[in-house]
């Protein structure tokens, strides 16, 4: 249960970061990179399923740093996309997670490019300020973490926990 824990909270801190700073820090990524073999050992998965999910997340660092190269999503999504893909592995999780990402991505897009529409960025809070400057991109770590939380909670993971 603290792996679950460990899990929610660098995803909250993820979400929370980018929208404070746009940024998702390495230490972040790094954190949920360490904590996933402990996971693994704790729920049981064998050497050959690690090391397929150590394989996705390699595979999901190569292509989102290849996006990022083509200044089509930021390095911070890229690799919180990564680490998020070490956990899920291979997985009807994953697509899952890569679904919903893209749909409270899609909403929150929407969203805040509305609120630019109406809203001037004088608010005096600095961080919904620089939300509401049009330059300014779209703090898709919220996306991710939700996503990567709503899917923990109801995939495999979830159901190992008795969730």
């Amino acid at each position: 249960m603290l792996i679950a824990l460990a899990f929610i909270l660098l995803m909250f801190w993820a979400m929370a970061s980018d929208i404070a700073s746009m940024t998702i820090s390495n230490r972040l990524c790094l954190a949920l990179a360490a904590v996933f073999p402990f996971a693994a050992l704790a729920y049981g998965l064998s050497s050959t399923e690690i090391g397929v999910h150590a394989l996705t997340g390699a595979l999901a660092l190569a292509l989102t740093f290849a996006l990022f190269s083509l200044n089509w999503m930021g390095g911070g999504d890229a690799k919180l996309i990564a680490a998020t893909a070490l956990w899920f592995g291979p997985t009807q999780d994953l697509s899952n997670y890569l679904l919903f990402a893209s749909l409270i991505g899609g909403a929150l897009t929407l969203f805040i490019l509305v609120a630019r529409a109406v809203r001037q960025p004088t608010t005096g809070l600095v961080f919904l300020d620089r939300l509401l400057t049009p330059s300014v991109g779209i703090p898709y770590g919220v996306a991710l973490g939700s996503a990567a939380i709503a899917v923990f909670l109801t995939g495999r993971w979830g159901q190992s926990l008795g969730l």
